[in-house]
């Protein structure tokens, strides 16, 4: 919960996905402190499937901005870069937890094990909750500042296209994986 509010009031786009993380480390902790260690590991697989997308879906963007990793600055890349845009969405989607995507599976998976836990189980599911809703808004509020329309002009964006293959295919895979990855479950 701490890091979620700390999410929240950065401006550095690789700050907001690294605490984000830190959040999501916390799903982890919760599943194998109930016991519910294949549901932790299980977050932890499909947190690596969305979060290594949302950083390579970054350095794109600040790579195309030579560097620039201020959100206010970016504001309005979207139409230089598309791919990268729908890329960042679905990540974000997965990170927020959302069905179809992976990031449900798994953290319906911990919150479920949390509530076969007496009393104390609901507390510790209702601030998983509480998690996933401040999940929700450092994430959307990064990929709108990021994403959205500029009221000013657009950031000049460096070179051609997006970005070489070496950049782009690997967040196309983890794309595919971040969507469909939860479904390995079953």
């Amino acid at each position: 919960l701490v890091a979620g509010l700390i999410a929240l009031v950065q401006t550095d786009i690789k700050r907001v996905i690294a605490y984000s993380t830190m959040s999501q480390i916390g799903y982890m902790f919760l599943g194998a402190g109930l016991g519910a260690y294949a549901n932790g590991m299980f977050h932890l697989m499909t947190h690596a499937f969305f979060k290594a997308l949302l950083f390579m879906a970054a350095g794109i963007a600040i790579h195309a901005l030579s560097g620039e990793q201020d959100i206010r600055k970016m504001r309005g890349i979207a139409q230089a870069l598309p791919w990268t845009r729908w890329a960042f969405l679905v990540g974000s989607l997965a990170l927020v937890g959302l069905p179809p995507f992976s990031g449900f599976f798994s953290k319906d998976s911990v919150i479920a094990a949390a509530l076969h836990d007496h009393w104390y189980g609901v507390i510790l599911a209702l601030a998983a909750l509480a998690g996933t809703f401040l999940t929700g808004l450092y994430t959307f509020r990064l990929y709108f500042i990021v994403f959205g329309r500029s009221d000013g002009p657009a950031p000049h964006v460096h070179g051609h296209g997006e970005g070489p293959r070496t950049m782009l295919v690997p967040v196309g895979i983890l794309s595919v994986l971040a969507l469909i990855g939860g479904w390995i479950q079953f």
